[in-house]
Formats: C-alpha cells, structure tokens, sequence
C-alpha cells in the first residue's frame, strides 16, 4: 500500500469502503500540494486549522499531532475513513463536524477539497462569515480535471481576491485573501414541487437533483409496492426521502427507515418525512447504506442505487448495497431498485437473489423486484 508522504507525516491510509485488491488510493496529488503549501506558510501547535471536504481523511490525519484541527464535509464514509485512518497511524481523535451543521471558528487556517457539487461548496463559503480569525488564509484544491473555474468566481464572491497556483502534479490550489464582506443569506435549502402525491420536497445544498425529481426516481415512483400489512421497509440511499416517504402515505401500517451516506440528504429526509407525515415514527439516519442493520430484519427495501463515489464512476456502491439489503432482508423479502438499462442490474441482482422479475420499464430504465 503507497505511504501519503508530506513534510508533515508519512501515513498509511485507506478509502472507504474497503475493497479487496483496490487500486484507487485515498489520496492523491491535491491533497499533498495543499500539505506542501500549508507547511511554507507556517503553523503552530495553537494553529485552528478547518479541514472541508477531507474525503478519507489524508488532510486531517497528517496535521492531527500539529495544529487544532476540525474536519468538516458530508460523507458518512469519509467520517468512517477519518477515524479508522487515524487509528491505522496511532493519532489522537480529530474533531468531527458534519456538513448539516455549522462548524464554530474563529479559524486561522481553512483548506477546502473543492466538492463534486458547487453548491456544497458555496453553502460552505457562506459559512465561513464571521469564522475566519484575523490574518486568515482560505486555500482550496484539487485536481486540475474536477477543479471547475466557477470554484474560484465563489471563492473571490464570498472570501475575497481569488489567485489561482501553476499546477503541480496536475493538481492547483486557489489561494483566496479574506477581505469584510456583508454577511449573505444562504439560497439553500431549496425546494420543488412532486405533483403526483403533492409534496413539497425540500433539499439541502448537496443532495442529488436539488432542483428536481431525478428521472429515475420518477420512473420507479408510479410503481412502488402497495401493502396494507404492518411492512418493516428501508429507503436505502434516501436522498430526500422521496422514495420512502411516497412509500410510507400509501403503506400507513409500514415501519420505515430512510439511510444516507450524505448528512445534508438524511437533514432534507428528515425535514421533509416531518412535513409530509407529521409524527409519524421514523428511523432517518446516516449510515454506511445498511451495514449497521440487523440481519433478517427487513421485509422490503427500495434502492435507487449511486453509480459514482465523487468522481470514481462505477458500480461497486451499488454491489455493496444489493450484498447489505440481502442480508438485512428475510426469506421472502425484496429488494426493488430502479437503474439505467445499460447498467445490468438484472444479471447482478440474479447472483444475489433467489428470483429476479422486471416490474416495469422506459426506455432508459427498468425498475426490477428481487425476491430473497
């Protein structure tokens, strides 16, 4: 396994989800050009350091032993990846903030993994008034391929004058000087209308298809399950808990768990479950999909399942789901997922389950029943 090398540490990391033979490493050459510019600038034990977007942990590990750090982003698998690296390399626990809540500075130092999603970084930066100490430096990074030109147009908006570096190992950093800037109302959460049931549906800035109902979820909605028995059912990847809750009004006896890996999804799920359905109980939570959830337990589970983990495109989250609704299913349970045509899902789901029907189709999507 590579050692993360900078002149801060020499660490041994590992992504999250753990694979077997993996070849993606849980750093890469951004995260070591914001290390290298960070150690030319100079910190101290005293230092408070806010680390945004750490995906597995390789910033804030390496300068743990140095400075006060907190680490702030909205993966639930990047939590998971912070903790277990730190205790691979021996460290002391860092301070953890989850991106549906606001981190409490002042800070001296911000370093920001510029996010997949812009409005997670411009939420973000919107934050940041009034948390930055005097003196402060704001850099962001990544690689040059994901580093959009509209990250630097928000840096210079809500920080001030934006100087992006030469790039360096086809990473760049762009290095913002905080300047007074009048305190700016959030555009997020934001919202949009489901007409068939008619829900309002509110969704913080990084969930998937802010600003409308994904397709596939529109494609899979018409046909979700009808049951009036006293159903133990999961939305696995919930998003805003449109699955779930569409589910939940036609199912009133159903026992429901929504799960997400993004706070600000399991924050929009929760917000908009109370909305829609009032008290009615409810186990919303982050989590690792259901790797925390006990076997045999569930008796539906409705999946739209991600092809990507940030920039990585693949199914492999989607494998790991269909393995976890199997063993958190009964004999009997069922797994619905909808997924693009050329995906294959049907020849997967066929390795997993006893029987495999297809429910209904478009022509870029089938929505398929797996019977445990």
């Amino acid at each position: 396994m590579p050692i993360f090398a900078t002149p801060f540490a020499q660490l041994d990391l590992v992504r999250q989800p753990e694979q077997q033979d993996d070849p993606l490493l849980a750093f890469d050459a951004a995260d070591e050009y914001l290390l290298n510019h960070l150690h030319e600038q100079g910190i101290s034990a005293d230092t408070r350091i806010l680390v945004l977007n750490d995906s597995f942990g390789a910033l804030a590990a390496s300068l743990a032993p140095f400075a006060q750090v907190t680490s702030s982003g909205d993966s639930h698998l990047g939590h998971i990846a912070l903790e277990r690296n730190l205790a691979r390399n021996q460290l002391a626990p860092v301070r953890f903030v989850p991106a549906s809540e606001a981190c409490s500075g002042p800070f001296d130092r911000v370093l920001i993994r510029v996010p997949k999603t812009l409005a997670l970084l411009e939420e973000q930066l919107i934050r940041l008034h009034g948390q930055l100490a005097p003196g402060a430096t704001v850099v962001a990074a990544g690689m040059v391929k994901h580093l959009p030109h509209a990250a630097g147009d928000l840096l210079a908006k809500y920080i001030g004058p934006m100087q992006p570096s030469l790039a360096v190992k086809k990473a760049r950093l762009l290095i913002a000087t905080p300047e007074q800037k009048p305190a700016v109302a959030s555009p997020y959460p934001s919202r949009y209308q489901l007409e068939q049931p008619r829900l309002t549906l509110l969704n913080h800035a990084n969930v998937f298809c802010r600003e409308g109902l994904d397709i596939g979820t529109r494609a899979f909605l018409p046909h979700l399950p009808r049951s009036l028995a006293d159903v133990r059912a999961a939305d696995l990847g919930c998003g805003n808990g449109v699955l779930g809750i569409v589910y939940a009004l036609n199912n009133p006896q159903a026992q429901m768990t929504l799960v997400d890996e993004s706070y600000m999804a399991v924050q929009s799920a929760r917000e908009n479950w109370r909305a829609a359905l009032g008290e009615r109980p409810a186990d919303i939570r982050a989590g690792d999909g259901l790797a925390e959830q006990p076997a045999d337990s569930l008796d539906l589970v409705l999946c739209n399942p991600p092809f990507h983990q940030q920039q990585v495109v693949g199914d492999f989250l989607a494998w790991r789901m269909f393995v976890q609704a199997r063993n958190a299913l009964v004999a009997g349970g069922e797994l619905w997922i909808v997924g693009n045509r050329h995906l294959g899902y049907h020849a997967k789901l066929k390795r997993l389950f006893r029987g495999v029907e297809q429910v209904a189709a478009t022509p870029k999507f089938v929505v398929l029943k797996a019977s445990k």
